[in-house]
């Protein structure tokens, strides 16, 4: 059933978001202060194209402080308008009642993409394939 929601999601929008997603990357990879960022871009991409099925984890390592501090840079360089984006489509799809399971990933994603570093992206109980 994750296969057929994955397809789905990528025909309704899954696809231009993760595009978006890669742009962004790219253009942040451009600068060398960037790439970091841009790093976490295509890592949000890869999310973006299969999120029924996977799910971000919080990394439990000893890098918390840095994690913050590139998460606050991150908010005012990449997120405002990934987080709009999904708001925005998050919105739209829980209008109807066929959209709610969409909506709910635009919701985990908007979460993701307002903090992604820190956080590592796993397969939940059967993967994003079965």
């Amino acid at each position: 059933m994750k296969l057929v929601g994955n397809i789905v999601w990528l025909v309704f929008g899954g696809f231009l978001t993760a595009m978006e997603y890669i742009a962004a990357g790219i253009m942040l990879c451009a600068t060398i202060i960037g790439i970091p960022f841009g790093f976490q871009c295509f890592k949000l991409a890869l999310f973006e194209l299969m999120p029924f099925g996977l799910e971000a984890k919080k990394v439990e390592d000893g890098s918390g402080c840095l994690y913050s501090i590139l998460n606050i840079i991150w908010f005012f360089v990449g997120a405002i308008p990934l987080v709009l984006t999904h708001l925005i489509l998050g919105i739209l799809f829980a209008l109807t009642i066929v959209g709610w399971p969409f909506s709910k990933q635009h919701f985990k994603l908007m979460r993701l993409s307002l903090a992604p570093f820190g956080r590592d992206i796993v397969e939940v109980e059967g993967g994003p394939f079965s």
